[in-house]
């Protein structure tokens, strides 16, 4: 199967919402509305029109990733990082490699932008494929409840994360 990644653009817009709303409609850990999340983010300062990444086989999208940015703040200091969220596939197109080629170019794009390191609130048995840990490996938390397993973070370089602790900071468009 032949999949180009390339920048999403504001035309692919209605099809990136058709792919997360299928990607997500049967997820009982979803409430269905991350459509509306990559609607909402796409406004704000947070996001980085580099790192909406869609994936198009015969001429379709069938795969979309968006990272945006992030505070993780404690007492003293601010560090900047990104939050991966979400990544979708069209549900006859899952298990195929797609959402690994999308997380794996993201990645690479977000180095070369100069982030150090990407949060995620996801799956513990997919996400560590990728080379995401634990946060709390970092002494680094969220400001809502999520449960240790599933926050996860990757330093997109060697101690990326170093001096780094605190209490990830999602923009109010997540909630």
């Amino acid at each position: 199967m032949n999949i180009t990644l390339r920048q999403e653009t504001e035309k692919d817009y209605p099809e990136v919402f058709q792919v997360v709303k299928k990607a997500f409609e049967t997820l009982d850990i979803s409430d269905h509305t991350e459509q509306f999340l990559v609607e909402r983010l796409r406004k704000t300062n947070a996001f980085i029109p580099e790192l909406s990444i869609v994936a198009e086989y015969d001429n379709q999208i069938v795969g979309h990733i968006m990272l945006t940015k992030i505070k993780i703040e404690n007492d003293n200091d601010s560090f900047e990082s990104l939050t991966l969220a979400p990544v979708s596939v069209k549900p006859e197109f899952q298990r195929q490699g797609i959402g690994g080629k999308l997380i794996t170019e993201s990645h690479r794009i977000a180095k070369e932008l100069g982030y150090k390191s990407i949060v995620v609130v996801g799956h513990e048995t997919y996400y560590p494929k990728f080379g995401y840990r634990p946060a709390s490996t970092y002494n680094i938390t969220c400001s809502f409840d999520v449960p240790d397993e599933n926050l996860m973070i990757i330093e997109l370089v060697e101690n990326g994360l170093k001096d780094v602790s605190g209490t990830i900071i999602y923009p109010k468009e997540f909630f």
